[in-house]
């Protein structure tokens, strides 16, 4: 057996491949990397594996494992029989290499195998030992294997936390839907009028809000030496470049260049560059304006099948009260969730909180300098996600509320009908994409809100 392994954290993913399992054990500074589900066995008369459960809070286990010597010998014994059978060794047919120089060749490889078995063993015997309701892989903490000792370690994993719902209707809700003003309307036929508008270029004038400026933004140290010009498409107005920058730009005419020193924001991102001065040099390349349509009938039928501006008014009068509609009902739901939430104390814990906001940031790419900011930023966010995904889990399981292969048939068929396609092929394009599964958890959604929304009262606002 080979010196110590020791690791101080990796997460295992049971769903993925063995190969790239067996790699990251061998290099601790790659943990976290996946491990298949191969079934394995082990003799009925060796010791069983100890699993100790050394923590717990709401959302969160910890357990330490211990595993015999006997049974990691075993392990070890058929890993090294597995890599004997398809070792392609100089001097000997495939499988036919003798078994000390088997292990001697392929020892790192073997030993991987061997742990990669012994902690997916474990973590079954954990979840079926302390009946967990895991929600993600585990973290491997502190592993450690020595020669002619058990292999120890520990697992940590966020778990399904036990709620009780004793309240969930006879609640009074209220609908509101605003009226769509005609502001809203002529807001709406401006944006179409400027998706459908040119950018045509600007000669001899100085930009101004809204234009479209080709920049070039370089800093300057020690007032002279320019470095890191970087290319930047800017609309004017629109805060992708901080206001100091913007100002400078609308004070220039195409071709020109701009030595300035300029103030980041108090607001600014990057906490530690607001309210801190920048030299930098601005060249100005070129200035594009949009020459936008007169709201017309020729307009209308410009953006669409209508026949005059009148019936593109219309049209988009009704999508927009469509659109006050849907948020009317999301709306009431948000109110419903939090009754239930206030009826029931129910408390995000805060692991799945953590959870919650790593998963938000990955989302958002915000970067690991930034996480500290953006987690005090959405935890609120975060919690009341949390609180919400405890109900409807708890709703759905307790009242057989989620969406069956006949829901998800009959949805397909409707998609299918408005997109002049088959069932069959929207389904092979949603698996494809990764996206079916999205698709039935809306349609749980769906179900449960109709169940609640019938326990309780919805009153027009």
């Amino acid at each position: 057996m080979g010196p110590s392994a020791s690791s101080g954290m990796m997460r295992w993913h049971p769903a993925r491949g063995r190969t790239t399992a067996s790699r990251q054990y061998a290099d601790s500074s790659r943990q976290g990397q996946p491990v298949s589900r191969a079934l394995v066995r082990f003799h009925p008369s060796m010791p069983t594996i100890l699993i100790k459960k050394t923590g717990e809070e709401p959302g969160a286990a910890s357990l330490s494992v211990t595993v015999p010597v006997e049974q990691v010998q075993e392990a070890e014994e058929r890993a090294a029989t597995a890599y004997q059978q398809r070792a392609r060794l100089p001097g000997f047919r495939k499988g036919k290499a003798p078994a000390a120089l088997v292990k001697r060749q392929f020892a790192d490889d073997i030993r991987q195998q061997t742990l990669q078995e012994l902690i997916r063993q474990s973590w079954k015997a954990a979840v079926a030992q302390e009946s967990l309701k895991p929600i993600a892989d585990p973290h491997i903490h502190n592993l450690k294997w020595d020669a002619g000792a058990p292999v120890t370690f520990e697992f940590h994993v966020e778990v399904k936390p036990e709620i009780t719902l004793e309240r969930i209707g006879k609640f009074h809700l209220k609908r509101a839907v605003p009226k769509v003003s005609e502001d809203r309307v002529l807001a709406q036929l401006h944006e179409l009028r400027e998706q459908k508008a040119p950018w045509t270029p600007v000669a001899g004038e100085k930009p101004r809000p809204k234009d479209l400026v080709h920049v070039t933004i370089a800093t300057r140290a020690d007032g002279t030496t320019v470095k890191d010009p970087q290319s930047y498409q800017i609309v004017l107005g629109e805060g992708r470049a901080i206001p100091d920058v913007e100002e400078r730009i609308m004070g220039m005419l195409p071709e020109e260049s701009l030595d300035a020193t300029v103030r980041f924001p108090p607001d600014f991102p990057d906490e530690a560059k607001r309210g801190q001065p920048r030299d930098i040099r601005v060249t100005l390349h070129e200035v594009k304006r949009q020459q936008l349509a007169e709201l017309n009938d020729a307009f209308a039928r410009e953006v669409g099948d209508f026949e005059s501006l009148e019936a593109l008014r219309k049209a988009v009068r009704e999508d927009l009260q469509q659109e006050a509609e849907r948020e009317a009902d999301a709306q009431v739901r948000r109110d419903l969730i939090d009754q239930i939430v206030q009826a029931n104390r129910v408390v995000a814990p805060r692991p799945l909180v953590e959870r919650a906001l790593y998963v938000y940031a990955q989302a958002y790419g915000i970067p690991e300098e930034r996480f500290a900011d953006f987690s005090r930023e959405f935890h609120s966010v975060a919690e009341a996600q949390v609180r919400r995904d405890l109900i409807l889990d708890w709703l759905v399981e307790h009242h057989d509320l989620r969406a069956t292969e006949a829901d998800l048939d009959q949805r397909l068929q409707e998609l299918a009908a408005r997109r002049g396609t088959t069932a069959a092929e929207l389904r092979a394009s949603l698996e494809k994409a990764k996206r079916l599964r999205d698709l039935e958890r809306g349609l749980t959604e769906e179900k449960v809100f109709t169940f609640l929304l019938s326990q309780s009262t919805v009153e027009p606002a």
